[in-house]
């Protein structure tokens, strides 16, 4: 009994050490840095699950009723600006046309969406809790926060990463979030 249980901390421990490190707190703006280091750990993944796919697996689909895989990359591309434009109070993101139907290659997608990030990013180190609480327009609902764009934006991002994960472990890959990145 001994040995079954120290062979299971031995096995354990690299998953410990595995974890992501906690995101770095501004005690000054406790709330938008916990949204920013939210957001660089799905960002993280989806950008490493983009890598770790095969470019041949880009147009697979799980079923003929979903996207592939090259599409939901492209629709989280296209969700970034969106949420991001909305907490930045752009009345048009910078995305010109829809990066889900037009872009196809993982070399283009790959590139679509590291944009978008990069848009988000600016977007996230920008915010501080004061300004939170600002109005802003989404879903053509005048009454949502700042708060609300990016902490959705966060969400929709785990969201299709769980997505993600699903259409990595039908092609036999490991998932980012599994392999202790």
């Amino acid at each position: 009994m001994r040995k079954l249980a120290f062979a299971a901390v031995v096995l354990a421990a690299p998953l410990a050490f595995a974890q992501p490190k906690p995101p770095e707190m501004d005690p000054k703006n406790p709330i938008s840095s916990s949204l920013k280091g939210n957001f660089e750990r799905v960002k993280k993944f989806i950008i490493g699950a983009a890598d770790e796919m095969p470019a041949a697996d880009y147009a697979f689909k799980p079923s003929p009723e979903v996207r592939s895989f090259g599409q939901l990359i492209g629709h989280i591309a296209d969700a970034s600006y969106m949420f991001c434009g909305a907490a930045k109070k752009e009345t048009k993101a910078p995305a010109k046309e829809s990066i889900e139907k037009t872009a196809t290659t993982k070399d283009a997608l790959k590139k679509a969406l590291a944009d978008a990030f990069a848009y988000c990013d600016a977007v996230y180190a920008a915010s501080k809790d004061a300004a939170l609480s600002t109005p802003i327009s989404l879903f053509g609902n005048d009454k949502m926060l700042k708060f609300q764009a990016l902490d959705i934006n966060v969400a929709h991002d785990n969201e299709h990463y769980g997505n993600i994960v699903t259409y990595l472990r039908i092609k036999k890959l490991v998932p980012p979030s599994s392999s202790g990145m």
